[in-house]
Formats: C-alpha cells, structure tokens, sequence
C-alpha cells in the first residue's frame, strides 16, 4: 500500500516518470458553502438580501476558480472542480430566489405605505 502524500510512479519504457498529487483548489469548497448557504438565506424576507450577496461572492470565486482549473488543468483535481460547479449552481438558484422574495418583500412594504392613507392612519 502506498501513502496518499507519497508521489505515484509510473513506468514507461526506459523513464521512470513520477506523477505529483493533484490538490484542491484553494476556494472549492468555499463557493460550496457560499452556495448551499445562499439557498437556506433566501426564504426570509429581508435576509434574502443576505442570500443576494451571498451568491455573487460565490458567483465571483466560482469563476475564478474555474479559470485557475482550465489555466492549469494538470495540478488540480476534477474533484474540486465539481464542487465548483456544484457551488455555482447552488449560488444560482439562490440567486434566482433570493431576488424574487426580495422584490416580492419590497412590493408588499410599497403597498402597505400606500395603504395607510385609505385605512386612516396617515391623513
């Protein structure tokens, strides 16, 4: 059995080549958590703004990380290029609905400002 951290050797005929361990990308797993947690932010009313800035900033990483991926494909592993792109779909769909409950939650405050003179509350 061999090290995870120990170097893999292949064989070809008259070289020994030694193949390096991919790594990580350095913010794969942030854009992840960027992403799920612009999900869960985007369901409460005006925190959804939170989930807003939440999925840009992930929106922004994932971009870069996925350039940084295609620039140098042979040092990072697919591994986190996936949680890249998962992040950046989870960063979308928290985009999406955190821009919706957003506009939904500014419409109802117009409305209830603009109904307070026909209940007799502002004159």
């Amino acid at each position: 059995m061999s090290d995870q951290n120990e170097p893999a050797r292949t064989a070809t005929p008259g070289k020994d080549i030694i193949q390096q361990p991919r790594q990580n990308l350095p913010n794969a797993n942030m854009v992840l958590i960027l992403g799920i947690a612009s999900i869960l932010l985007c369901w409460w009313h005006f925190i959804s703004f939170v989930g807003i800035i939440l999925a840009i900033v992930a929106l922004v990483l994932a971009n870069k990380e996925t350039r940084i991926y295609y620039q140098y494909p042979g040092v990072y592993s697919e591994s986190s290029l996936n949680n890249v792109k998962t992040g950046r779909i989870c960063a979308l769909i928290g985009l999406i609905i955190s821009l919706i409950i957003f506009a939904f939650v500014i419409l109802l405050a117009i409305g209830l400002i603009a109904s307070l003179p026909f209940w007799g509350m502002i004159r």
